[in-house]
């Protein structure tokens, strides 16, 4: 009872101080703002066959790529 009770106090009181704190100070710590994703440049590249596929036409679908170096 007294490991619930504990648990509840923990999680009230990160509910309530986030209020009493109010906003961080972003400019303070030097935080810039998020920017959001750019779409990825068009590109065409073979598959195992020799194919060459297009990025474009794999819109909607998953795409993992690998790229590696040899120095």
């Amino acid at each position: 009872m007294r490991r619930l009770l504990a648990t509840f106090g923990m999680a009230i009181a990160l509910w309530v101080a986030p209020a009493a704190w109010g906003r961080p100070d972003f400019a303070g710590m030097e935080v810039s703002p998020y920017d959001p994703p750019k779409p990825a440049p068009a590109f065409a590249l073979p598959d195992l066959n020799g194919k060459m596929v297009r990025l474009g036409e794999l819109r909607g679908k998953v795409v993992m790529l690998f790229f590696w170096a040899t120095w």
